[in-house]
């Protein structure tokens, strides 16, 4: 089938990614970072795709998925032939809620998954440059955490240190050209930490396509799948006009 957008750097079909496996499997993709219908609405499009995780496990080993805790809870047999990696915070300006929430939602979850061996998989985490100096307590590290001397978590004469786990991003409300639009600064994180440059990165519910515009800005190459094609369409469009450019990583809360 014929790309409804292609460019070097990004690919871009109308249709649901299980009608591709051929494609996909061929790829290789190091890795998929994805942001599927959570199923927890009434809208005709939020509808939870049953069995994507296990055709999703034929394309890549490494899995980035954007979600609720009500999702991943629900989902959790699905999910159960995946390895848990780690699970980061978005905390947005701003956020929606349902009628029994006790608290306004201004978050959500993005959670990695991995197949095999986690040696074998691409790992380089993002860093920020804004560690602070800090005395140096000579005391014995405590086991329970694993073996984590000598890494960058904290840093005693500032400099760079890992991202931390909550990420603080205003959300695309008033610009967005899909309902769940995600940040291109916030997919970027996930792609840095899992594609090589060079590498590949798959997107199987596209949206608004800020996976395919990380991509590029990074470097990397993204092939991304899209059922509604009036979101190809805006999909298409925005990939044509968003700048090629990279942005600074660290600039990030």
């Amino acid at each position: 089938m014929k790309p409804y957008y292609e460019d070097s750097a990004v690919t871009l079909y109308h249709g649901d990614f299980r009608d591709h496996m051929d494609t996909l499997t061929a790829a290789k993709a190091d890795a998929i970072v994805t942001d599927p219908p959570y199923g927890e609405t009434s809208l005709d499009w939020d509808v939870w795709p049953i069995g994507w995780l296990a055709d999703a496990a034929a394309i890549a080993d490494n899995l980035w998925c954007f979600g609720s805790f009500r999702m991943f809870h629900e989902r959790a047999a699905e999910f159960a032939t995946w390895k848990l990696a780690q699970d980061t915070v978005w905390e947005k300006h701003n956020g929606s809620g349902f009628h029994n929430d006790r608290f306004k939602r201004v978050h959500e979850f993005a959670v990695q998954w991995y197949r095999g061996e986690w040696g074998g998989l691409y790992n380089d985490p993002p860093k920020t440059a804004d560690a602070m100096r800090k005395t140096v307590r000579r005391k014995e590290r405590p086991t329970h955490m694993g073996e984590i001397a000598g890494t960058n978590y904290e840093s005693t004469d500032g400099g760079d240190r890992i991202m931390r786990s909550v990420i603080k991003l205003r959300s695309m409300h008033g610009k967005a050209i899909n309902e769940t639009e995600k940040p291109v600064q916030l997919v970027s994180q996930y792609i840095t930490c899992s594609v090589p440059i060079g590498g590949l990165v798959v997107d199987l519910f596209a949206g608004s396509a800020s996976t395919g515009v990380a991509a590029r800005q990074l470097g990397r190459k993204a092939l991304l799948f899209e059922k509604r094609e009036s979101q190809c369409e805006a999909a298409a469009r925005r990939l044509e006009r968003e700048t090629s450019q990279p942005f600074d990583l660290g600039a990030i809360a």
